[in-house]
């Protein structure tokens, strides 16, 4: 349904010297419904349609999402031959009011600053310690813990988790639009292939545990993530939240986690010192605070992931090309597992 006092008072605002508007569906589709909009003004008689969209499945489920897809027929509808013409794109208010926000040739968003250190500073200063000091020990529990608390909101939607898995893979922002930005010459095509159909098999193991979609961040990676200066040491704030509230929670644990192994890989060609006990303990943590000890079976295809994004050279140019190897040497092998063994990830870039 559609707020029809709201659109009358739109077309009231917009339209001159209306005199009568009469609104009636027309039907229903599988991805939306029409309305008909008749409008008596002085000067005759004038129909318009106005389209939703349905708010679930076929990548709509939220509202950025109906409203990307109504900003782009508004820019595109006019340049086709023979093709009707769209003449605004709506938002309906939280207090019942209908805005326009059509015709904008660019887009931006305006929030809050944020003052701190990000978790990057942290992780290069591992380089130098053979062990975590107590500081390291409590951010670790500190962003274990919140990710604990956060994903402990449920929703059921299988919809919602089927399309995490989904977009993990087929995002433009996930692993094949990452793989697409990488240069030529890294990585042959065929095993960008490769790695993408194996991530696609473990779609089709993870589609049975949709009970798992729970409320997440997105993007909890440690550019993300900034710890407060002049507070207490693990008191931190988070950054752009990413594609959608709902997931599977191992999206932003292999989000963190795989820096540990990444920045070791930097620094020291294999998993050791602090890198590898911030790993086990961020694991220890997470599954004592969340109680989740099945999320060793559901990273995989989310560490393929995260993996793809960090061997990237337009992200990291400093990386070597044998380091890189060691990096696509873990996507292969936790792709290939049953279970991520966290105690001996070390094996798994060999």
């Amino acid at each position: 349904m559609i707020n029809e006092s709201s659109i009358k008072s739109y077309f009231k605002k917009h339209f001159k010297e209306v005199r009568q508007i009469n609104i009636r569906k027309l039907g229903s589709g599988v991805q939306g419904s029409g309305f008909l909009i008749e409008i008596k003004m002085k000067d005759g008689e004038h129909s318009y349609v106005i389209k939703t969209l349905n708010s679930e499945g076929l990548g709509h489920d939220y509202p950025s999402d109906r409203a990307s897809v109504f900003l782009l027929d508004l820019d595109e509808f006019k340049n086709l031959p023979k093709h009707v013409k769209a003449i605004d794109v709506l938002a309906e208010m939280p207090d019942g009011s209908i805005k326009s926000i059509g015709g904008g040739k660019e887009y931006y968003l305006l929030m809050e600053r944020a003052d701190g250190t990000d978790y990057f500073n942290d992780l290069r200063r591992f380089s130098e310690k053979n062990e975590l000091d107590e500081i390291d020990i409590e951010k670790i529990k500190a962003m274990a813990g919140y990710l604990a608390d956060i994903h402990s909101e449920k929703k059921e939607s299988k919809t919602l988790y089927w399309r995490k898995l989904r977009d993990t893979v087929g995002h433009g922002e996930c692993m094949m639009g990452v793989f697409d930005s990488y240069p030529d010459g890294v990585l042959k095509y065929t095993e960008m292939a490769e790695i993408i159909k194996k991530s696609v098999d473990w779609i089709a193991k993870l589609k049975p545990f949709h009970r798992r979609l729970s409320r997440i961040h997105g993007d909890f990676h440690p550019g993300n993530i900034w710890f407060i200066k002049n507070k207490k040491s693990a008191d931190f704030i988070l950054l752009d939240r990413s594609r959608g509230p709902w997931g599977e929670p191992a999206d932003d644990v292999t989000a963190l986690s795989i820096n540990y192994i990444f920045f070791s890989i930097m620094n020291h060609n294999e998993l050791k010192g602090a890198y590898y006990q911030g790993l086990k303990m961020f694991f220890d943590e997470y599954i004592r605070a969340s109680g989740d000890k099945e999320i060793i079976s559901v990273v995989a295809l989310f560490f393929a992931f995260r993996g793809v994004v960090v061997a990237n050279p337009l992200f990291y140019p400093e990386l070597s090309l044998s380091q890189r190897s060691l990096i696509f040497n873990f996507v292969h092998n936790v792709l290939d597992g049953e279970k991520f063994d966290y105690e001996k990830a070390q094996e798994y870039l060999k």
